[in-house]
């Protein structure tokens, strides 16, 4: 045991190292403290203290008295290529992710990636702690099991069977969240060099893993009912990639779900060019159990699942899953033990209290008539601005659109930001961080604020 923290030190480290001679953390950007990095990465203050101690060595980054660690001047990219990041801080894909982490409460965020706290507040967390302490008091002083809590993964066996998809718990790895599960697939399958194919448009995220790790990433351009079937083709034929990842259901941004018929082809040219197919549903909870998805075609064969509740209970609770073959289930639970040691039992628990209750169902179908009621909402006020919507959904979270007059999503964002409201521009869920996109994702929960509107009124005439 005593050889695990030198080893995890040393991976946080090179991971940061990665970060920082890529160009995603800067010369002069400060870091999380120790207290937040540890919790981020679920390991001791020590173990980070170690991996800060490495780079500090290799003049990497500098203690600050009182102030913290900051990326060294001297640090970053030592050549420019033409995936080099060349779009100032505000907008490079970090930029993003800091925005919905950031609270601003003078700022109105219509480009949020999550639905309003309002409409998640009725699961009552603190309701489910007690629940908690009698039935596990031991899981808030430990660590879980590599594969998460058993009775979790039995109820998210069901959920699942609930969308045609067959998991026994030994195919399912409870995760910190969709975003581990990505990683902790993307640490087994991609060595550098290796082409990863990704939506076009797509979750931005994921293209900062997959560059983190050196993979070549190449888009599928996303159509009104899924992937370019030809483009997905060509690349297969002459990239030779391991893995796709795509988002079948209220694809992020696009809000867009995919066909039936593009759902069968995939997984016929998954077999002829032995293909993985990894299917993000983030947003299950949110759509109908009907919608088509790989997966239940496919019954995990060539294919990934990957779960979250974020976006139906809580971000801040962490917890996702995976869905795979069992063999590789057990391979990712190692991969998740190398790198996280468990996943929060505790939080485990607190979220199978929740979805053993009742009341889950009924808080998930009163979700998704509250978000029928925005995207009608949101589409009238997008109208109302003039803008153009790629694929008008009946319920979704998000409207992909672009706005009157307006070219370049990164400029335009640069100005609404400056009258405090901040918008995801098209650029940023680009694989290919150095184009041009006069796109926008929208989030309907926030659409209906009249800051908005009030803040496009000085741009209106700009179709004209």
């Amino acid at each position: 045991m005593r050889n695990e923290k030198p080893s995890l030190s040393a991976m946080l480290a090179d991971n940061l190292a990665k970060q920082i001679k890529e160009g995603l953390l800067r010369a002069g950007d400060k870091l999380p403290s120790i207290r937040e990095y540890a919790e981020a990465n679920g390991c001791s203050k020590n173990t980070v203290i170690g991996a800060f101690d490495t780079l500090t060595a290799n003049g990497l980054i500098e203690p600050r008295r009182g102030a913290g660690f900051f990326v060294s001047s001297v640090a970053g990219p030592q050549q420019q290529d033409e995936d080099a990041p060349t779009l100032d801080r505000a907008m490079d894909y970090v930029w993003l992710m800091r925005e919905q982490l950031q609270s601003k409460p003078d700022f109105l965020n219509v480009g949020e990636g999550f639905p309003p706290v309002e409409w998640l507040e009725e699961t009552r967390l603190d309701h489910f702690h007690q629940r908690v302490v009698r039935t596990g008091v031991a899981s808030l002083f430990r660590y879980g099991t590599r594969f998460g809590y058993l009775p979790l993964r039995q109820h998210l066996q069901q959920k699942l069977a609930g969308y045609e998809i067959e998991a026994a718990p030994s195919q399912i790895v409870l995760t910190h969240g969709a975003n581990q599960a990505m990683d902790m697939v993307v640490r087994y399958f991609v060595r550098p060099g290796d082409t990863v194919l990704v939506d076009d448009p797509g979750y931005y995220a994921l293209f900062g893993k997959l560059k983190l790790s050196g993979a070549n990433v190449v888009g599928v351009p996303r159509g009104v009912d899924g992937p370019d079937i030809g483009a997905l083709e060509e690349h297969l034929k002459t990239h030779r990639p391991r893995l796709f990842f795509t988002q079948s259901v209220g694809h992020n941004p696009t809000a867009t779900d995919i066909s039936a018929a593009k759902a069968h082809r995939i997984l016929q040219l998954a077999e002829a060019y032995d293909l993985i197919v990894v299917e993000n549903d983030a947003l299950a909870d949110l759509k109908p159990r009907s919608a088509t998805r790989i997966c239940a075609l496919d019954q995990l064969r060539r294919t990934i699942y990957v779960g979250s509740f974020s976006k139906s209970v809580s971000a801040a609770l962490r917890v996702g899953f995976l869905a795979c073959h069992a063999d590789l289930a057990s391979d990712l639970a190692d991969v998740k033990m190398l790198t996280h040691v468990s996943s929060s039992e505790y939080c485990e628990r607190t979220l199978d209290a929740i979805v053993s209750d009742g009341h889950f169902l009924r808080h998930t179908n009163r979700l998704q008539d509250r978000l029928k009621r925005a995207t009608a909402a949101g589409v009238e006020v997008l109208a109302r601005c003039g803008a153009t919507i790629y694929k008008v959904s009946d319920q979704s979270l998000y409207l992909w659109a672009r706005l009157p007059g307006c070219d370049d999503s990164i400029a335009f964002a640069r100005e609404m930001m400056d009258r405090h409201v901040i918008l995801a521009p098209g650029t940023i869920f680009s694989p290919h961080p150095n184009s041009v996109s006069p796109w926008f994702r929208f989030n309907v929960g926030y659409l209906g604020d009249p800051r908005f509107e009030k803040a496009m009124e000085r741009f209106s005439a700009r179709g004209n």
